[in-house]
């Protein structure tokens, strides 16, 4: 007998010579979830999709996730799991600083997130530990109960808001801002417009600008620099 044919008899004992798949579980039908919606934004989350690049039938992920708003809340999880927790080695505006962007990285990797981020009404385990150590993070600072929440309600408002801004832009790096500002500075009439004109000339198309991430450190500067602990238990 050749060694091809020996081959060929273990594959066939060992199951047909098919490939043996990793066992379905809610942590890969959750994975394969995220990946289609990076692709495809979740309006095209369907079991079906779900259960495509998993090789199983739509029916099986049931077994793992109650339904699509089931698999919406472990995909949110998977997303705040992915966002550093504040660490209690640094100041509290360091680890907000850090914290913040963090979540835009992660809001940059899941576009279709933004909205869902704090839509759910039964949040996972990561979503939860991410949000006592960001609350006991303003609190180790000397924030109030009260002030607490209007911190993270403000850099929140602030990171999520301004992701959503980036993501509708039409244009991603500096390389692109150059093509795209140069472009209309150069069909606009610059006497009707002066003072765009002055903006896109003198600081967009200024050598080293890059948009996204000067425009956001600015203004998570100027949010942080505005909030004070007060150090008042509310």
């Amino acid at each position: 007998m050749s060694t091809a044919g020996a081959g060929g008899g273990r594959a066939s004992r060992g199951g047909r010579g098919r490939t043996a798949r990793a066992p379905l579980s809610r942590e890969r039908v959750i994975r394969a979830a995220v990946a289609v919606a990076d692709e495809k934004g979740s309006a095209a989350l369907t079991m079906r999709a779900v259960a495509a690049p998993l090789g199983v039938e739509a029916m099986s992920l049931y077994h793992h996730v109650s339904g699509r708003e089931d698999l919406l809340d472990g995909m949110v999880d998977a997303v705040f799991a992915e966002i550093d927790l504040p660490s209690g080695e640094v100041d509290w505006k360091e680890a907000m600083h850090r914290r913040a962007h963090s979540a835009r990285a992660a809001l940059r990797r899941h576009p279709w997130a933004v909205s869902l981020l704090d839509s759910r009404a039964h949040p996972g385990p990561a979503t939860l530990r991410h949000h006592d150590a960001v609350i006991g993070a303003l609190r180790g600072g000397g924030f109030s109960v009260v002030m607490t929440a209007h911190a993270f309600s403000l850099i929140d408002s602030y990171v999520y808001g301004f992701v959503m801004q980036e993501l509708s832009l039409p244009f991603g790096d500096a390389a692109e801002v150059d093509e795209v500002a140069g472009a209309i500075l150069r069909e606009m009439p610059a006497d009707a417009y002066p003072h765009l004109a002055e903006l896109a000339a003198a600081h967009v198309l200024a050598p080293g600008y890059d948009y996204a991430e000067d425009e956001f450190a600015f203004g998570l500067a100027l949010i942080l620099d505005a909030l004070r602990p007060d150090e008042v238990d509310g």
